[in-house]
C-alpha cells in the first residue's frame, strides 16, 4: 500500500491503534478505510495469525488497497452492512473495531462531488456515487417542513426555517444543480462573522441526510456491540456533537437514547463498558499540522468478560 497523504491524514493514529489492543489470532475491522492510514498502521502492528477487514463504499478508496497482504480483506460496502459481510466471510466474532467518522480530506478537496462550498460543483454529496438521492434532488423536492428539520437537527441552525423557505422560493424559479447557486441563495441568511462555519453546518446537514449517516452509524454500533468477543474493543473517532452523542450513548448503555437498562437484581445490562470517561483529543501539534483534526474526539469501549461465578 503506497501512502497517500493527500487522500486523508489519519487522526490520532497511535491512540486509535493502541486502543484496539491487538492480539495474536485476532480479527479486526476498520469500517472507514478511506485513505488507508489507520488500516496501514494496524497491518504494520498486526500480530501473528491476526486478520484485518476494511470497509469503504467509495470507489475512490479502492486505489489505496494494499497489494499482496494475506492478512487483509477489503469490503466495498457501507459499514451499516457489517453484520452481513462478517457472516459472508465466516466471521462469528471480532476482537476490535475502529471507526473514523470524519469525512476524508479527499472528499472536501474534490472539486467534482459537491462536498465543499469552496468549489462550484454538481450538488451530489453521495459517498456512494452509484446509488441514492443526490443533494440536488433533495433540495429540489423536499417540502419546507422537511428542509427545516434537516437544517435544525443535523446542522443545528437556529434560522433553519428561514433557510428552508429561501430554498423553496428560489427553486420555484430555477432548480438547484450546483453548489455555487445554492451558496448564493443562502449566503444572505448567514451572519458575516460566522458565514464559513454556518455554511459548513448547512453542507454537513445535507451530507448527513443524503448518505443516511446517522441511521448507518446506529446500525453499525448495534452490530459491533453484538459481534465483539468478550474483551474486544470498540474505538470510534467522532467529529460533530450528533454522532458523538450517539456513540457515547451506545458505549454507555447499548442504545441510541443512552438509557441504561438493569436486570431484576439491579445489574447493568449494557453490552459495552466505556474505558475513557474523558474523551481523547488531538494534541496542539497535531491540530496545527492537520487543522481538520481539531474537532475530533476519541472514545473507546470494551465488551466485558463474563463474570466469574
Amino acid at each position: 500500500m503506497s501512502e497517500n497523504p493527500v487522500y486523508h491524514v489519519p487522526v490520532l493514529l497511535k491512540p486509535c491503534v493502541e486502543g484496539l489492543e491487538l492480539r495474536e489470532g485476532g480479527v479486526y475491522v476498520d469500517v472507514t478505510f478511506g485513505g488507508g492510514g489507520h488500516s496501514r498502521e494496524i497491518l504494520r502492528c498486526l500480530p501473528q495469525g491476526a486478520h484485518l477487514y476494511s470497509f469503504d463504499q467509495d470507489a475512490d478508496a479502492e486505489r489505496n488497497i494494499p497489494e499482496g497482504a494475506e492478512n487483509f480483506t477489503f469490503v466495498r460496502s457501507n459499514f451499516r452492512y457489517l453484520r452481513n459481510w462478517m457472516r459472508y466471510h465466516g466471521v462469528e466474532q471480532i476482537d476490535g473495531l475502529l471507526a473514523d467518522l470524519g469525512v476524508s480530506s479527499h472528499h472536501f478537496d474534490d472539486e467534482t462531488r459537491g462536498f465543499s462550498f469552496r468549489f462550484d460543483a454538481p450538488l451530489d454529496m453521495r459517498m456512494n456515487g452509484r446509488a441514492g438521492q443526490t443533494a440536488a434532488e433533495l433540495l429540489n423536492t423536499a417540502p419546507v417542513e422537511e428542509l427545516t428539520r434537516i437544517f435544525r437537527l443535523y446542522g443545528e441552525m437556529k434560522n433553519a426555517k428561514q433557510i428552508a423557505r429561501a430554498i423553496v422560493k428560489a427553486r420555484a424559479n430555477e432548480p438547484f444543480y450546483r453548489t455555487g447557486a445554492f451558496v448564493e441563495c443562502i449566503r444572505p441568511l448567514l451572519g458575516a462573522a460566522r458565514e464559513k462555519k454556518d455554511m459548513a453546518k448547512v453542507f454537513q446537514a445535507l451530507r448527513i441526510v443524503v448518505n443516511h449517516e446517522m441511521e448507518a452509524l446506529e446500525e453499525m454500533l448495534q452490530a459491533a456491540s453484538e459481534l465483539l468477543a468478550p474483551g474486544g474493543r470498540l474505538v470510534v473517532l467522532t467529529y460533530h456533537s450528533l454522532e458523538d452523542r450517539l456513540v457515547k450513548n451506545y458505549m454507555k448503555a447499548g442504545n441510541a437514547e443512552g438509557k441504561i437498562e438493569q436486570d431484576f437484581y439491579g445489574n447493568r445490562l449494557a453490552p459495552l463498558r466505556p474505558l475513557n470517561n474523558k474523551v481523547v483529543v488531538p494534541e496542539q501539534e497535531e491540530q496545527e499540522l492537520n487543522p481538520r483534526s481539531r474537532s475530533a474526539k476519541l472514545r473507546i469501549a470494551e465488551k466485558p468478560l463474563p463474570k466469574q461465578k
